[in-house]
C-alpha cells in the first residue's frame, strides 16, 4: 500500500500551537522541555528514576522568537512580519524559515496547526 502525500497547505493561513513543555531564561532563550519516556510500564517505573528524566532542547533567538509567537492566536503571516520588524534582513529568508522550523517542530509533535477561518473567502 503506497503511503499517502500530505495536502498541500498555505503556510500563511496556519496558527502554530505549542503543545509541550518549555521554559524561557532572562535573555527569552527557550529551552523545550521532552520527558525521555511519556507512556508505559518504563514511564511510570524508570522515569520517576533518571538522574535527567528530560530531554532539554535549546532554541537560538529565532526559533526562541516563533516558539513564543506560537500561541495559536498568531498565523504564520503574522509571526514573520514580527520577526521582519525584530531582526531584519538578517533573518531573511524568513518565510523559508519559519516554514522549514515549523516543519520540523510539527514532525517532532512539539506543535500543531490550527486553520484560520477566511470569513471573507466564503462571500
Amino acid at each position: 500500500m503506497a503511503a499517502r502525500k500530505p495536502e498541500p497547505r498555505n503556510l500563511y493561513a496556519l496558527k502554530p500551537l505549542r503543545l509541550v513543555e518549555w521554559e524561557s531564561d532572562e535573555h527569552g532563550r527557550v529551552t523545550i522541555l521532552i520527558p525521555k519516556f511519556s507512556k508505559g510500564p518504563l514511564a511510570r517505573w524508570l522515569q520517576p528514576r533518571l538522574r535527567r528524566p528530560i530531554f532539554r532542547i535549546k532554541l537560538d533567538e529565532y526559533g526562541s522568537f516563533v516558539w513564543l509567537n506560537s500561541d495559536g492566536e498568531k498565523d504564520v503571516r503574522q509571526i514573520g512580519e514580527e520577526m521582519k520588524a525584530r531582526f531584519g534582513e538578517v533573518a531573511e529568508p524568513v518565510y523559508d524559515r519559519i516554514g522549514r522550523f515549523l516543519q520540523q517542530l510539527e514532525n517532532s509533535k512539539f506543535i500543531g496547526f490550527d486553520k484560520i477561518e477566511k470569513d471573507a473567502d466564503k462571500h
